[in-house]
């Protein structure tokens, strides 16, 4: 096991799966091709509609399996491929949420807009007394010009927490990487902090990660800065080449000791049990906070 920790495997994400043992990853998330002919450098992303199942079959089985009891499993792609994984992930793990991901979207013809993504939610054990989670909050959603609460909290803004409110299974302050100056030479990379939010949610601190479609290296950049391990599969070696440089380049984000999320000089997300620890000795004026907050992300 040791030989794969913090490390990008090259290589066919089944072959290198099988590699690894029962029960040892704390978390395992997949980003698969979605199937829709999409120019990936070695992957033919045009599969016949069963071919592309029983191959997703096979890999997702995999993941349950390398999963420890106290672990989470999480697949990301469009409802109409999740809807076939959920069906055969209710026969080995347990269903916990279907996240939806307000990514936006673009028309396509004689459908409803398709204005999400989806992260099916397993866990390895049953009991809600088995497995790791930990209450997630997110920012306040603020107006940018005045910087005051959108939400009207029903007349009891005073009584908001500090911070912002509780997650929920519907995400919408997490956008696509919508800008080429922030984007690597792939087809399909997800943002940061909406794998820094499923780490913070599922994991510990030294806990492991693995990610079977590794790509340019975006969840293992969050687990390391989020001071967790991580096991990377990758079919293509300049992907490989790209995520090991990105690896390289992350550094640990903490505040008073406690790992947070950021971006763009940005908390995301933290978890609800930090939130005191996190904001010690500081005043409860939020403009005040952020000022402060920027002095501090500065040195990070």
């Amino acid at each position: 096991m040791d030989k794969y920790l913090n490390k990008i495997i090259k290589g066919d994400c089944l072959e290198v799966l099988k590699k690894i043992p029962d029960n040892s990853v704390d978390m395992t998330f997949a980003d698969p091709p979605f199937n829709l002919k999409k120019k990936y450098n070695h992957y033919e992303d045009s599969k016949e509609k069963q071919d592309y199942l029983n191959w997703c079959n096979d890999w997702i089985s995999e993941m349950v399996r390398i999963t420890k009891p106290t672990g989470t499993i999480f697949v990301h792609n469009i409802p109409r491929w999740l809807t076939h994984y959920a069906e055969h992930l209710n026969k080995i793990a347990y269903f916990r949420h279907w996240i939806s991901w307000d990514s936006g979207g673009a028309p396509m013809g004689k459908t409803l807009l398709p204005n999400h993504y989806g992260i099916l939610y397993y866990t390895k054990s049953k009991s809600h007394n088995e497995f790791k989670f930990n209450d997630i909050r997110y920012p306040h959603p603020r107006c940018r010009t005045c910087n005051e609460f959108l939400k009207d909290y029903g007349g009891k803004k005073d009584q908001a927490h500090g911070f912002g409110p509780l997650l929920s299974d519907v995400w919408s302050d997490i956008h696509r990487i919508r800008h080429k100056k922030r984007r690597d030479d792939h087809p399909c990379q997800l943002p940061i902090p909406l794998l820094e939010r499923l780490i913070l949610m599922t994991t510990d601190e030294g806990d492991i990660v693995l990610d079977p479609f590794m790509g340019t290296g975006t969840t293992a950049v969050a687990a390391k800065k989020l001071g967790r391990s991580y096991i990377g599969i990758e079919l293509d070696s300049d992907y490989v080449k790209i995520a090991e440089k990105n690896i390289k380049a992350a550094k640990e984000t903490r505040i008073n000791g406690h790992y947070v999320s950021v971006y763009l000089t940005h908390v995301r997300t933290m978890r609800d049990k930090d939130f005191k620890e996190i904001w010690k000795n500081k005043d409860g004026e939020l403009k005040l906070l952020d000022k402060k907050m920027y002095k501090i992300l500065k040195n990070i």
